[in-house]
């Protein structure tokens, strides 16, 4: 049975409404939550980025619901021992409800402590170290590393879980889902993509969870929806490896001058329409999804949760 989440957005919010939220989507009958971890937003306009490891000690005393990161980043901004360090932290604060999202990363979050960019290839390199330098770290034992991308002297963490957190990697191209079936116990994506899930499950991922996730905007009317979207969102509608490779949000905003409304709409169910809204949730579902996660863009969260407890949640079930 597929399993429907909430996700946070920690780039439009601020701490405390994000755990508010968290607790609005246990009542509204969520199942899980997913979390954002960046240090810059997108755009100005969305306005937040906190310290999502604070955020996540906040939620899982708040709520009783798994957390997955959606993504973390652990191969420049914040060293793999680190990320190991917090993410055991946040599993035994949790009762072992958390599992560490992570990914290769954009350039708007990891630039601000080395400006050289690593291409795709070798990002990737990096992850498959680092997630192997985690999990050693997870075993309680002393580690010391020399590896190709990091340097790790007698550490070891002495605050564990009673199992380490599972690892579930987020993956768009060819290369990178082969890794992740290979090296991840669970699979992340942001489109309902059944060939991407297939090559997982493919690659070494079978029988592994595979998370997605979409952004909706709850409105009572359709075309302020779709307005709240586009000044808020309007990055969706930027196409190629932008997302990647740009270090600031001035040059997204740049950027996002050029997308109409259509675009930034594109893939994001807008207003009142419960049947909109479920279609969208069961392209996830039918693509092979195991647990699926809805963010809802805009300030009109109650309403949304009120929403989706009524009229979308049930039909999904």
């Amino acid at each position: 049975m597929t399993t429907f989440g909430y996700f946070l957005s920690s780039e439009e919010h601020d701490p405390r409404e994000l755990v508010r939220q968290a607790e609005l989507a246990e009542r509204a009958g969520f199942e899980a939550l997913w979390i954002s971890d960046h240090f810059h937003p997108w755009l100005d306009v969305q306005g937040q980025s906190s310290f999502v490891w604070s955020v996540i000690g906040a939620v899982a005393e708040a709520t009783s619901l798994p957390i997955t990161t959606a993504v973390t980043c652990p191969l420049v901004r914040t060293h793999p021992a680190i990320v190991a360090q917090a993410a055991a932290t946040s599993a035994v604060l949790s009762g072992g409800r958390f599992r560490l999202g992570v990914g290769t990363g954009e350039a708007l979050n990891e630039h601000i402590l080395d400006s050289r960019w690593p291409p795709a290839a070798e990002r990737l390199e990096m992850l498959e170290e680092a997630v192997a330098l985690m999990r050693e770290l997870w075993t309680g034992r002393l580690v010391t590393h020399r590896g190709t991308h990091y340097r790790l002297d007698t550490a070891r963490l002495y605050t564990l879980p009673d199992e380490p957190p599972p690892v579930y990697m987020s993956a768009f191209g060819d290369k990178a889902v082969r890794l992740a079936g290979r090296i991840a116990d669970g699979y992340i994506c942001t489109g309902p993509d059944a060939e991407l899930v297939e090559k997982f499950h493919q690659a070494g991922g079978a029988g592994k969870p595979a998370q997605g996730g979409l952004k909706v905007c709850y409105a009572a009317d359709e075309a302020a929806a779709r307005k709240t979207v586009h000044r808020l969102w309007p990055n969706q509608g930027i196409q190629g490896e932008a997302s990647q490779l740009l270090p600031l949000p001035r040059h997204f905003e740049e950027l996002a001058e050029a997308v109409t409304e259509e675009q930034a709409t594109q893939q994001t169910p807008c207003g009142p329409d419960p049947e909109v809204h479920a279609g969208a949730i069961k392209e996830y579902v039918d693509a092979g999804f195991d647990e699926v996660y809805v963010a809802q863009i805009g300030p009109e969260q109650d309403a949304f949760f009120d929403f989706y407890a009524k009229d979308v949640l049930p039909r999904l079930r």
